[in-house]
């Protein structure tokens, strides 16, 4: 399995950013192999609309069947829902933790957008 998380930076021991859309990177986790692959999302740092639903392509792309981040607008979670990405929401915490708690089960499934749009 394949689990997106937005970071602040590009190891396991980074920052999970809480916002989703403007996130530094994404780390993707595959819990097969135990490894870690960095997305960028340096071309929505800036954005001034779209960076929901281009990072959410990008996670769709990048085969992440569970993403994992602090806020999610209500484009992203479309997107991300439509592609059968399940959403799960942190308070914070290094990436590490963050996907710990979530094979744990301790994390919460998002039934929707927890933040308005441009957050």
């Amino acid at each position: 399995m394949k689990i997106a998380i937005s970071a602040q930076g590009n190891g396991p021991d980074s920052e999970m950013d809480p916002r989703f859309g403007r996130a530094k990177c994404f780390l993707l986790f595959d819990s097969d192999t135990k490894e870690y692959k960095e997305i960028s999302n340096s071309q929505n740092l800036q954005s001034s609309s779209g960076a929901g639903i281009q990072a959410a392509k990008a996670v769709i792309d990048n085969g992440a069947e569970i993403l994992i981040s602090g806020n999610v607008g209500p484009k992203a979670f479309s997107t991300l829902d439509s592609a059968g990405v399940k959403i799960f929401l942190s308070e914070a915490g290094s990436v590490r933790s963050v996907i710990d708690c979530y094979l744990k089960g301790e994390l919460k499934s998002a039934n929707g957008a927890n933040v308005e749009g441009h957050w």
